[in-house]
């Protein structure tokens, strides 16, 4: 299934021995626990039936209806892209292009992406370029965003519960499968056994002690003296991706995000996300008022969520990665285990605090009822929503390895667990 006995964390360097997998073991790493290997049985049949169920289920949830709201005889009726087009029409084009992105782009091209590699793959065959368009399903994979999309069609669900009726489409049906068939397809798929299939040229593996460089896509180790191409680069020989011992100014990186993020943290959180006109009465929304609305009106569990989501979530994001990038900077050798632990929440929660964000767009989508309903975004969503993606960009800028780069260990045989 792999090239080699060998397997190198991405979270920690450590380069280890890797046993063989039986049916349902895992595989992690000795020194920081993170999660080498996992084995999937009947990887590639399963993987490619969710897929096309997958494709099939996206035509149907773009294509179909998706909510209506009913309010004193007038009906409006949406679809997927709705809120999309009405954020871009009034002049909120960042935000429009973010939630596209998230919520239709990324989990389209992913599911298309792996269709262009399991078909050929199945039958036997590799097409030109196989190995970047696997890399491209790994890239975008944490960029969809539709369970956090959902989770935003309940709030909005319930923010309008006293106003109108909300009315689901088959296409919200469809949506709902759809993101229970995306998961068990990224659950099912092992890149394991589609990286195997790609050959590679005959070579030698790494003598202990000998400095490596590992693919962050494929997990490919290859020597450091490997040889760069015509913009003098070092490739990955399997998918093509650039190899770096570390990410390129990873801290600078990092903490010029983190701080832009943290510029924006204030505005987004005191200016309006969205301005609710009914019957006459203008009303203005910031994040918290939406929870409070949604604790006064009994739903306690998700004014909770939302809370948690929204307001303590990009707090917590900023303060673990202030952290991180002061353990480093000023080279503290502590709880390295537990500071490594601390960036995969990073990596876990961030994507949830696109929650409001959608609630915004589904309700600029439905609320369009005139003089007696109309729904407006605001300045907030739009800082909000930067917030949102420069943490996240500064968590995937930020490279946990550097957390362990000055401690001296030997290899150390990788234990499989049941």
């Amino acid at each position: 299934m792999v090239h080699d006995a060998l397997t190198q964390c991405l979270e920690c360097d450590l380069l280890q021995r890797m046993p063989p997998l039986g049916p349902g073991s895992i595989l992690r790493c000795v020194r920081c626990g993170a999660l080498l290997r996992r084995h999937r049985p009947a990887s590639l049949d399963r993987t490619l039936a969710l897929t096309l169920a997958g494709l099939i289920l996206f035509v149907a949830a773009n294509g179909f209806p998706f909510l209506a709201l009913e309010m004193r005889g007038q009906v409006q009726a949406t679809n997927l892209a709705s809120g999309v087009f009405d954020l871009y029409r009034e002049g909120m084009w960042g935000l429009a292009g973010a939630v596209l992105f998230t919520s239709i782009l990324a989990p389209g091209l992913q599911l298309f992406l792996l269709l262009l590699v399991l078909v050929p793959l199945w039958r036997g065959r590799l097409p030109a370029g196989f190995g970047r368009l696997f890399r491209q399903v790994k890239t975008l994979a944490p960029w969809g965003m539709m369970d956090v999309f959902m989770l935003g069609i309940l709030v909005s669900t319930v923010k309008l519960a006293d106003l109108a009726e909300i009315i689901p489409g088959a296409g919200l049906y469809a949506f709902a499968l759809l993101i229970l068939v995306l998961a068990a397809a990224q659950a099912s798929l092992d890149p394991d056994i589609v990286w195997s299939r790609i050959p590679l040229p005959p070579r030698r593996p790494p003598q202990p002690g000998e400095p490596t460089l590992v693919c962050h896509c494929c997990e490919l180790i290859s020597p450091w003296n490997l040889p760069p191409d015509a913009r003098d680069r070092r490739r990955c020989p399997r998918c093509g991706a650039i190899l770096h011992h570390r990410k390129p100014r990873s801290l600078q990186r990092a903490t010029a995000l983190l701080v832009a993020a943290t510029i924006l943290y204030l505005p987004a959180n005191l200016l309006p996300i969205m301005q609710t006109t009914s019957l006459g009465q203008v009303q203005s929304d910031t994040i918290l008022s939406g929870a409070i609305y949604l604790l006064q009106s009994g739903m306690w569990p998700l004014a909770l969520v939302v809370f948690v989501a929204s307001i303590f979530v990009p707090l917590l994001k900023i303060l673990i990665l202030a952290l991180l990038l002061a353990s480093i900077r000023w080279g503290w050798n502590w709880r390295r285990r537990d500071r490594t632990r601390l960036y995969r929440i990073l990596e876990l929660v961030g994507r949830w605090s696109m929650v409001d964000i959608f609630v915004v767009t589904i309700l600029v989508a439905l609320v369009q009822l005139g003089n007696i309903a109309n729904v407006v975004a605001q300045p907030g969503a739009a800082f909000f929503a930067a917030v949102v993606v420069l943490t996240l960009l500064a968590a995937r800028s930020f490279d946990p390895r550097l957390i362990w780069d000055g401690r001296q260990e030997r290899d150390h045989g990788a234990r499989p667990r049941t």
